[in-house]
């Protein structure tokens, strides 16, 4: 991350995240939201970390991350009260796996840092079309 500060506002106050621990001196904190773990990390220079490229913004290029909610539509209003840009509107998803198909209530965002999150709401199961 280029500013945990910022970072923590988006992933706890926008999406829902809890801290569970944190180091300020090391500028790391981990977030659960139900079974979603993420950590934070500032980028520093010097000692331990974990950059493996030059970060650029958007950062995460060809990656989403999807993670499940218990309500997309909780999510959505505190972006939209804080006129937090949406990468992609809600929409009704089903995804087929093998003879079956699952839902997906989802939308998409990009944190601070560029990283596409696919937040989803499960809607079930149902036989493939």
């Amino acid at each position: 991350m280029s500013d945990l500060k910022r970072s923590r506002v988006f992933w706890c106050d926008l999406i829902g995240f809890q801290i569970d621990y944190e180091r300020p001196e090391e500028k790391f904190a981990y977030l659960v939201l139900g079974k979603a773990h993420i950590m934070l990390e500032q980028q520093i220079t010097g000692g331990r970390y974990w950059v493996t490229g030059d970060l650029e913004h958007p950062r995460g290029r060809g990656i989403n991350f999807q993670i499940e909610v218990k309500s997309v539509d909780e999510i959505l209003k505190r972006f939209q009260s804080t006129n937090a840009s949406i990468y992609m509107a809600v929409e009704e998803k089903w995804y087929r796996d093998n003879d079956r198909e699952h839902g997906n209530l989802q939308f998409l965002v990009q944190d601070p840092d560029g990283y596409l999150l696919r937040l989803f709401e499960d809607l079930g199961e149902r036989v493939a079309k």
